[in-house]
């Protein structure tokens, strides 16, 4: 076991018919940092992290969460080891039918049996904790804003305290200003609850703010790791134009004719 690591991916690959989207990532995640890994649209950036949570099975390779094997893990253990997991997906992914208490308090209800009243107390803490007040609680989603449905959506990955957070595009669609601010709460919630982070983004903004390390994937490969810092001087022309966001380079867009 590698006791510095919290998640280490090794040959993973996924395809789906003749379109190969993983072909044998390979990803460190050290325990207690953030990892945000960049790249552009269908690199396999969400395949990836649906991978490691278990929302699909990969054709090949290893995903180790604490040094344990979890690929073809049986249902019930795979399952003990989802519950250190924390989500905050591209489009908050409220439900449309529960108030914003019960969005944040859906796995302490359904997936840990909670009782209400104890799981709308840590709700509404956890709402606080990202800067909303506790009549925002018993609002529908439809009522909030894109930023505050981010913000809900937060406090929902925090809810149970978990050990590793997953953030899926947590910028996108948002404008600077709250762009910034979501940026920000990742942080301070990251660091209140003692998480290790895997983000996958776009926004180089964003991985800036957040990141520890920094990854990136094009082709399905991880083509350059190391620390965020860096990332401005990696030596590596795939990663000089993304960052940079050139249109001449190695990167090749398709253009479609009309």
């Amino acid at each position: 076991m590698s006791s510095d690591l919290k998640i280490k991916v090794r040959g993973l690959k996924k395809a789906f018919g003749s379109n190969v989207v993983l072909d044998g990532v390979d990803l460190d995640v050290p325990r207690g940092k953030s990892l945000v890994v960049i790249g552009g649209s269908g690199t396999g950036k969400s395949v990836m992290i649906k991978c490691i949570l278990g929302l699909m099975q990969p054709d090949a390779g290893s995903i180790e969460i604490d040094g344990q094997e979890v690929v073809g893990m049986p249902a019930r253990e795979r399952e003990r080891v989802m519950r250190k997991f924390g989500m905050l997906f591209q489009g908050a992914a409220l439900f449309d039918s529960l108030p914003v208490w019960e969005n944040v308090a859906f796995g302490l209800i359904s997936g840990r049996g909670m009782k209400r009243g104890e799981a709308k107390e840590i709700a509404l803490r956890k709402l606080s904790a990202v800067g909303l007040q506790p009549e925002v609680g018993d609002l529908f989603p439809a009522e909030l804003s894109g930023g505050m449905q981010k913000r809900v959506g937060l406090a929902r990955a925090i809810a149970a305290e978990p050990e590793i957070i997953f953030f899926d595009e947590p910028t996108t669609g948002l404008d600077p200003i709250m762009a910034q601010v979501i940026n920000e709460l990742i942080v301070t919630c990251v660091d209140m609850v003692g998480a290790t982070a895997l983000s996958i983004t776009h926004d180089m903004h964003s991985l800036r703010e957040i990141g520890d390390n920094a990854a990136m994937i094009y082709q399905g490969k991880i083509i350059w790791a190391g620390e965020a810092k860096d990332i401005d001087n990696s030596g590596n022309p795939y990663v000089e134009q993304f960052v940079k966001g050139k249109a001449e380079g190695p990167i090749r867009m398709p253009v479609r004719s009309f």
